[in-house]
């Protein structure tokens, strides 16, 4: 399976940090910024959480429900969201199934070392779940406010 922009989105269900299954269909009506992260608690990815924890409101103004994903386990996710008051869902992808789906789980290579993980990446889904823009390899500085433009220009 894979992504293709103009496209059903890839449908999943995964446990959010409670425990309690999501799926991606639960949120049809609504726009869903669905963003994947390498790893809780590492300072990337809590940028990026703390950058869309700040523009959740804006979001919110613009009928979108924000979604993380990463292959961090549920109970972990919960720690991550009480340190830094994140006012989303964080959904555990332990055997990056859906990840894999997304296209974004992917050799990586860190000083010198090869190793599969999360490509950091974001996908604008609209209220009939179909995948409306991607954004792959994202650096996180400045990207919230990119995704965030985005649905302002196209919804």
């Amino acid at each position: 399976m894979r992504t293709v922009v103009g496209e059903q989105a890839p449908d999943f269900t995964l446990p959010n940090q409670n425990g309690k299954q999501v799926s991606l269909s639960d949120f049809r009506g609504q726009h869903v910024v669905l963003y994947f992260y390498p790893k809780d608690m590492t300072p990337g990815c809590t940028n990026q959480a703390c950058d869309f924890r700040d523009a959740q409101e804006s979001f919110s103004e613009l009928n979108a429900v924000i979604i993380g994903v990463s292959p961090d386990p549920a109970e972990r996710h919960q720690k991550f969201i009480d340190k830094h008051d994140l006012p989303f869902m964080l959904l555990a992808d332990e055997d990056h199934k859906v990840a894999a789906d997304y296209g974004v789980w992917k050799l990586k290579k860190n000083f010198g070392k090869e190793f599969y993980g999360i490509e950091r990446s974001t996908f604008i889904i609209d209220k009939e779940g179909n995948l409306q823009k991607e954004f792959r390899k994202v650096k996180v500085d400045g990207h919230v406010e990119e995704a965030l433009n985005y649905l302002r220009e196209n919804n």
